[in-house]
């Protein structure tokens, strides 16, 4: 059983909406160029944070409609430190940036603090690698070391938790858990699998999930599935366990193809929302404490909204 207990307005029964593809929505449909899929360098300008902000708000304005409560994720899945070096962010100008992006998060929730359910602001941090491939990978003390000073800004800065997602090998995941621990910031892991449902690093993700509670004394305040089609990974889910009431989130893919696929696509896979969520409705069934709707790679408002539609009805 954990040992700390967590108290995020999303895990008191009622179901939350979050974003879409942030990355492949500014890059594809908005024409953006974002080196190194960041967008955190955006943060840098008035010009910048006003697009991310007109990015936020269909999906805060859905949220409005349907009175429900909504997960701001930060625009900062790329800003540590490896990433931030290769765009030519020292660690000062991180910290600022990962900084501002809770201040713009702020500043929507209070835009939209009267008109939507709880507004609960995530600080978004991604894998040190490449999310897609398990090729470079750390022990959980190099992990913790390498995003303690992320992590260490959004608190300070005051979001109210931060999700870590798209990781792809459990001592990273150990190690993000650890520092948040640190830190005294609840923490949600979102795992990413290939088609076969496993991690790229070929761990089930049942076994990656208890390693990282093992490792952790049950510390994640949930978990969350991101970066995959639910034809990745449905099957495993409905093979059941009580690991299942772990998970709490889910952050789809609009398309089927693989993560190699997706590497060496050059235009936008949007695939069907309304199939999408028809599956979003199936996967309902599954996991009982399912908190927690997005999209990931190819979703914009309109695969959410669709979600939203199937999951939770008007």
């Amino acid at each position: 059983m954990p040992r700390y207990r967590h108290d995020l307005p999303q895990m008191r029964g009622d179901l939350f909406l979050t974003d879409g593809g942030l990355e492949t929505t500014l890059v594809f449909l908005e024409g953006l160029d974002l080196p190194l899929f960041a967008a955190f360098p955006l943060l840098a300008d008035e010009k910048g944070r006003e697009q991310l902000r007109r990015y936020y708000l269909p999906y805060l304005e859905l949220a409005k409609e349907r009175g429900m409560g909504f997960v701001i994720d930060t625009p900062t899945w790329r800003a540590s430190q490896d990433w931030a070096s290769k765009l030519g962010f020292d660690s000062a100008a991180l910290d600022g940036l990962n900084r501002r992006a809770v201040a713009l998060a702020e500043e929507l929730r209070d835009e939209f603090a009267h008109a939507t359910g709880p507004l609960v602001i995530s600080g978004a941090m991604g894998p040190r690698g490449d999310g897609y491939r398990a090729d470079f990978r750390m022990s959980s003390a190099e992990a913790k070391d390498y995003h303690a000073a992320q992590i260490g800004s959004f608190a300070d800065a005051g979001a109210d938790f931060v999700s870590a997602v798209t990781l792809n090998y459990p001592e990273e995941a150990i190690g993000v858990a650890q520092a948040a621990r640190a830190a005294a910031m609840p923490v949600v892991i979102s795992l990413t699998v290939e088609t076969d449902g496993r991690l790229p690093s070929g761990h089930p993700l049942a076994d990656a999930l208890a390693a990282v509670d093992d490792a952790t004394d049950g510390y994640p305040a949930y978990y969350m599935v991101n970066c995959a089609h639910p034809s990745h990974f449905a099957h495993v889910l409905a093979d059941g366990g009580g690991w299942l009431d772990r998970v709490r989130g889910i952050r789809a893919n609009a398309s089927a193809l693989s993560h190699a696929e997706l590497d060496e696509a050059t235009e936008l896979d949007s695939g069907d929302p309304a199939a999408l969520a028809a599956d979003y409705r199936a996967l309902r069934q599954t996991l009982r404490h399912l908190c927690v709707v997005g999209g990931c790679c190819g979703t914009d408002h309109r695969h959410v909204r669709a979600i939203c539609e199937a999951v939770a009805p008007a």
